[in-house]
């Protein structure tokens, strides 16, 4: 497989201030030392609670926010340190579809403007052209090009998302981050929204970040899937081995929380104790220790290394 996306010991970290004049006073570290890497036409699921720092990720890989270290490597080459110029041409390469469908899009603009802007940004054909190219992306989301003069108030959440997903496949992208595309959708849409994003993925050969932390269209949509912690990525392989074995006792807690639809089913819980740590003072150690029901003596104070366990299957923790 050919590899679009390398990223190598990640980190990003956010000032804390305090006081009148904002004075630094600690750091969070939202993003720290994680590494993957996405070949062509496949999708990595980034799963883990809230805070964990998935967004953080993904939003450090466009540039959108400036990693602090490491490496972000498309196609070969390291975008790290590219200047505005070429950051510019590599923004129709890799584009994000975020959240929430309805703060994403400007309110006073027509949706066939909202998905004709990037066009204009980047000089992209003439103003008669641009409209068939709007049209043909409106038909190739599931609108109908006769909408491209309402205003976003005037759809419905999930047909606000096929406008953002027509708007991040204008330019012709290569990778698409995917920022919990479908969290503030009704269950019955997000299907809809899924099942067009596979389809763009099979026409398009897209390869998408998939950032969610719904284990189930997690499942649906991803071939690998990589597991958060803290901002640490704690057990990383390929959907059938994750879903079929879970090793870190995390992942297995994630697992075990997802309902099963059928009642007369019935499995064992791994509760997970108290909440998230901060990531200003984050224990020393594995930092999943103070909440894991197994923890040893040895996780209060040595760091696990993510190691591959098995072919393919990373796992940071040092009971497996």
């Amino acid at each position: 497989m050919t590899m679009l996306l390398d990223v190598t010991d990640l980190r990003k970290t956010f000032p804390a201030r305090t006081g009148l004049f904002g004075n630094v006073i600690d750091r969070v570290h939202a993003v720290d030392g994680i590494s993957f890497s996405i070949a062509e036409g496949r999708t990595l699921g980034l799963v883990g609670e809230s805070g964990c720092g998935k967004s953080t990720v993904g939003r450090a890989i466009l540039r959108l926010i400036e990693p602090s270290s490491g490496a972000i490597r498309f196609q070969g080459n390291d975008i790290t340190k590219l200047p505005p110029a070429e950051l510019r041409a590599l923004r129709r390469r890799m584009q994000i579809v975020f959240q929430d469908p309805y703060s994403s899009l400007n309110p006073r603009k027509r949706a066939g403007d909202i998905v004709a802007e990037p066009l204009m940004v980047h000089g992209i054909a003439k103003a008669a052209e641009r409209r068939e190219i709007v049209a043909a992306l409106f038909a190739k989301v599931g609108l109908q090009p006769r909408q491209m003069g309402l205003f976003p108030h005037q759809f419905s959440g999930g047909q606000r998302q096929r406008i953002s997903i027509a708007r991040a496949l204008s330019l012709g992208p290569r990778f698409i981050v995917a920022d919990e595309p479908v969290s503030a959708l009704d269950v019955s849409v997000q299907a809809q929204v899924i099942n067009l994003l596979m389809d763009l993925q099979a026409q398009e050969g897209l390869s998408y970040l998939f950032i969610s932390h719904n284990l189930a269209v997690v499942e649906h949509v991803s071939h690998d899937v990589a597991v958060m912690y803290l901002g640490r990525i704690v057990e990383h392989t390929d959907k059938a081995s994750i879903f079929a074995r879970p090793l870190h006792p995390y992942t297995q807690a994630l697992m075990a929380a997802v309902p099963v639809p059928d009642p007369s089913i019935r499995r064992d819980k791994k509760h997970v104790m108290g909440d998230v740590p901060s990531p200003i003072n984050r224990p020393p150690g594995c930092h999943f220790h103070p909440r894991c029901p197994l923890a040893q003596p040895r996780c209060r104070t040595e760091e696990p290394v993510l190691r591959e366990v098995q072919p393919g299957h990373r796992v940071a923790c040092h009971l497996v």
